[in-house]
């Protein structure tokens, strides 16, 4: 079973950087054909699939997010991260990790196999 565990910091000022990390247990991040994804859901509105790295470390991203986005992995510790630039209180919302075996250009963001529990991120001066 797959298990994923998201962490970072809660709090991020407006214009700067923020970044989450998820940690992945119960299989590894390079097994083919997995995605790995983040998705988010802001106060009061449905979840928005963000980006995802894929099993053979290719990525790709939600265009409204207009490039402000980056999925890394870090395959010695079994981790893929996100950075979000230039956030604003829109970018308020608590962030998921989740992932999907079997991965195919999915960008449904309720289509995932398996969830991190979610982490609250409040972008705020």
């Amino acid at each position: 079973q797959v298990q994923l565990q998201e962490s970072g910091p809660g709090l991020v000022k407006p214009s700067q950087t923020l970044s989450l990390t998820c940690t992945v247990s119960g299989g590894s991040i390079t097994t083919r054909y997995y995605g790995w994804s983040w998705i988010r859901r802001a106060p009061g509105k449905g979840l928005e699939w963000m980006g995802v790295i894929r099993y053979d470390g290719n990525s790709y991203y939600n265009p409204s997010l207009k490039g402000r986005a980056s999925i890394r992995r870090d395959t010695s510790k079994n981790q893929f991260s996100l950075r979000l630039t230039s956030v604003t209180p829109e970018d308020t919302a608590v962030y998921y990790c989740a992932s999907k075996a079997d991965y195919d250009d999915n960008r449904d963001p309720y289509d995932w196999d398996y969830w991190g529990q979610g982490t609250q991120v409040t972008v705020s001066s």
